[in-house]
């Protein structure tokens, strides 16, 4: 059974934050997506959720189920992009701004822990924005 979602990001929306990726769950898992490749995607989804909430203006994130049961989530955001990917890919390093950080974002985990859960991981970036190109298969 093959699936296509799409849902939007506000920049800003702490009020909102983890909602589009409790949405994906939940789809996935009425679909009878294994459990523990549910807890990679919400991972992977939650975290990259929060970059487009902090960082961003805002984005779109689409999901795709195919028929052969790979899942893929594309995230896609409206600039600023990632001024230095390789810092941004290091634990620990984070740019997140003063309010982020009193609401308890920004430790600077978020593109290393996608990139530990997914089965493969692609990113791009620049001043127009930012696309994360994730895919989840079976099993790991």
């Amino acid at each position: 059974m093959s699936l296509n979602r799409v849902f939007e990001v506000e920049k800003d929306d702490y009020a909102n934050a983890g909602r589009v990726s409790s949405s994906i769950k939940q789809t996935l898992s009425q679909i009878g997506v294994k459990p523990e490749i549910l807890r990679r995607i919400a991972v992977a989804c939650y975290e990259a959720e929060i970059n487009m909430i902090i960082h961003a203006w805002g984005g779109k994130i689409f999901l795709n189920v195919s028929d052969d049961g790979e899942i893929k989530l594309l995230f896609k955001d409206d600039g600023p992009g990632i001024a230095d990917l390789d810092k941004a890919m290091t634990p620990g390093f984070s740019t997140a701004d003063e309010k982020a950080r009193a609401m308890g974002f920004g430790a600077g985990m978020g593109l290393p822990n996608i990139k530990r859960v997914s089965d493969e991981f692609h990113i791009e970036s620049s001043s127009s924005g930012t696309t994360l190109d994730l895919l989840f298969k079976e099993s790991k």
